[in-house]
């Protein structure tokens, strides 16, 4: 068996999905690279079936219609041998020295039968243009070195989210959660890392630099203005979010105050993008998502309400709204997010 399952969601990557690659590769046979071509209309197909006839025992391309980033993802998963699974995306790559020092961890952890469902490391943005790269790294927030539990997190700042890039799951814990993204829906890489959270039982944090995060291109789903063009998108991620738990039923704490952290963030990204685009329609739509939240479940929406950035988003009039805007500028300049 594998040591780690790779995906590669690909569309139209042709031109810059080698990177992402060949840092993977450098994990030799330990690695399980699935290079998912999604319906591309360009050279992927050939760029991978390249890659899988020089490297056949570490990587596979599968090519299917399209079904956008969540069914490549789920295609990966569903063809996954390894014992842990990640994600990483066509146009982002990893730090190869970082990729060695995590194998070789996730090699004397299972080796000692301590093996956790979740091992985190750190993530960085790669934005274009920008000289410093911001770091999201999860000091004072997970314990370091150590395998621990739910009860043992600390304090998450604002920017110290589990995203997918920073997340490794145990590959059956995946598959037996249920796991299934939306097709053609974009923005699911949050379902991805929200939906199996409770059923982590163990995890491990490794204070290095893997994920290399690639923003600033134009076209990118992250893109400011392609965000607010599929706003529609996100409220969807966010409403399945929303329901995939019943968080009165988590037991742990901790776990329970950390998902609805998240939960506020994903809230808070809707209303800003609304607000930002400033019609009629996208003030209602906050005001409807705000209230199909408290129809669900009234004691999570006065927790997500009464959160800080909960409070933030439902200041009144026009003035609320610019302070909104201008605090979403700020934090963007401080995380270097967009």
């Amino acid at each position: 068996m594998k040591l780690l399952s790779v995906a590669v969601p690909c569309y139209n990557s042709a031109a810059y999905m080698n990177r992402a690659i060949e840092t993977l590769l450098s994990g030799g046979d330990n690695m399980e690279i699935i290079i998912v071509n999604d319906g591309s209309k360009d050279d992927t197909e050939k760029i991978g079936l390249e890659y899988q006839k020089k490297y056949p025992d570490i990587v596979r391309v599968i090519s299917q219609e399209n079904g956008g980033h969540g069914e490549a993802v789920n295609t990966g998963l569903a063809n996954a041998t390894g014992l842990y699974f990640k994600v990483v995306d066509s146009d982002d790559w990893v730090s190869e020295k970082a990729l060695s020092e995590v194998i070789k961890k996730l090699k004397e952890l299972i080796a000692d039968g301590n093996s956790p469902d979740l091992f985190l490391a750190n993530y960085v943005y790669e934005k274009v243009g920008a000289k410093r790269k911001k770091v999201i790294n999860y000091k004072w927030a997970l314990p370091k070195n150590q395998i621990f539990t739910w009860d043992d997190i600390m304090h998450f700042r604002q920017s110290q989210n589990i995203l997918m890039h920073s997340a490794i799951y145990r590959t059956k814990l995946l598959k037996d959660c249920g796991l299934k993204l939306p097709k053609h829906t974009f923005y699911v890489d949050n379902i991805f890392v929200y939906q199996p959270l409770p059923f982590v039982k163990t995890l491990y944090y490794m204070d290095v630099n893997l994920y290399r995060y690639f923003i600033g291109r134009s076209d990118q789903s992250v893109n400011e203005k392609v965000m607010i063009s599929r706003i529609d998108q996100q409220i969807k991620v966010t409403k399945i979010m929303m329901e995939s738990h019943n968080l009165l039923q988590i037991r742990c704490k901790k776990l329970r105050n950390y998902m609805i952290k998240y939960l506020s963030m994903m809230m808070v990204i809707c209303s800003v993008f609304l607000i930002k685009e400033g019609s009629d329609e996208s003030i209602a739509k906050k005001e409807e998502l705000w209230n199909h939240l408290k129809g669900y479940n009234k004691w999570l929406y006065k927790r997500v309400r009464s959160h800080i950035l909960g409070r933030s988003m439902n200041l009144p009039g026009k003035f609320g709204r610019r302070i909104v805007e201008v605090g979403y500028d700020v934090a963007r300049k401080i995380y270097g997010f967009n």
